[in-house]
């Protein structure tokens, strides 16, 4: 069984080093003196400038695009960290790659998220801290401490605060069978109703038919999800819900914006007012526009790495 370090360490690989740094700020401390380069045929080498000998490492890194660079940055960093005798060392990944790779979904189908959790552990974590897993499930993955915090006790304030004035013209939805539970769980927080779009094909070769389940008709709507990728579900279950269920206004929010592809484009040229992501993947500056509102995670890492440290219980953050 690992026991706490002696004292708190925070480093960052590259992925998202600003949520590091403010992660750090939160507790107090400086940001961990490291260094993560490339040589010239892109292997990947990694300088860590102080002692960590009997300390508990926690290392930031969010295994977003290039996914299979800054997985393999995490990795690196982790044997560093357990090669300079590190007291414990927590993987913190506020966004997972490959955590929709779950299940065998046809015939000689990989598992990927189960590669990755067993490639985590072999490198030498001790621990995983990360935030909303596209499947929870992915936890069991893992033979080490998973802690998954969630995203909806961040996003849900926002939203509370913002519509304190008309809360019950408010109506929150999930744009797909796959968010229900998350879409119930802000419902239950911000005090709404909530519906669901659903869509099917018909038959091959046919547009899908979208039906809102539920009653939005001159609601605003909240489109409550997990991860914004392409943008194209969460587009088009934005125009549902004007077009067929009669919404005046659809707001959105997910916790990570992957936003790959046409995505930027398509959420500029949505119904959706305003789209509210948290900051788990760093946003370049090309994505954002004014449409995009993106709220910061690091606080509540902070106050999980500082639970974690005291070996305290993670669950109170989860019913702020």
């Amino acid at each position: 069984m690992n026991v706490h370090g002696k004292d708190i360490k925070i480093f960052s690989a590259n992925s998202n080093p600003e949520v590091a740094k403010q992660i750090a700020e939160s507790l107090g401390l400086p940001l961990g003196q490291s260094e993560v380069v490339r040589f010239s045929d892109g292997e990947i080498s990694v300088s860590i400038q102080e002692s960590v000998r009997g300390s508990d490492v926690f290392v930031v890194q969010s295994t977003s695009t290039p996914v299979n660079d800054n997985l393999m940055e995490l990795l690196i960093m982790i044997d560093a960290f357990k090669r300079a005798s590190a007291g414990r060392i927590t993987a913190v990944i506020p966004y997972m790659g490959y955590a929709r790779q779950d299940r065998k979904a046809k015939a000689r189908d990989p598992i990927s998220a189960k590669l990755c959790a067993d490639i985590i552990t072999t490198a030498g974590a001790d621990r995983v801290l990360t935030m909303d897993l596209h499947c929870p499930q992915i936890q069991g993955f893992f033979n080490i401490p998973v802690d998954h915090l969630l995203g909806v006790p961040i996003l849900a304030p926002y939203f509370i605060e913002k519509f304190k004035d008309c809360k019950d013209d408010c109506m929150i939805v999930s744009p797909d069978l796959g968010s229900v539970t998350r879409a119930r769980n802000f419902a239950q927080k911000f005090g709404a109703p909530f519906a669901i779009v659903d869509k099917r094909r018909q038959r091959a070769n046919v547009c899908e038919v979208m039906n809102i389940i539920g009653d939005v008709k001159d609601k605003k709507v909240i489109l409550v999800d997990d991860m914004i990728d392409t943008a194209g579900t969460l587009c088009n279950a934005a125009k549902a819900i004007i077009e067929i269920g009669g919404a005046s206004e659809v707001y959105a929010c997910a916790t990570h914006g992957v936003l790959s592809g046409p995505a930027i484009e398509r959420i500029q040229n949505s119904v959706i007012k305003e789209l509210v992501i948290l900051d788990t993947i760093a946003l370049p500056e090309e994505k954002r526009i004014d449409k995009i509102k993106t709220l910061p995670v690091a606080p509540v890492f902070a106050q999980a790495i500082q639970r974690i440290y005291m070996d305290a219980s993670i669950s109170p953050l989860f019913n702020k």
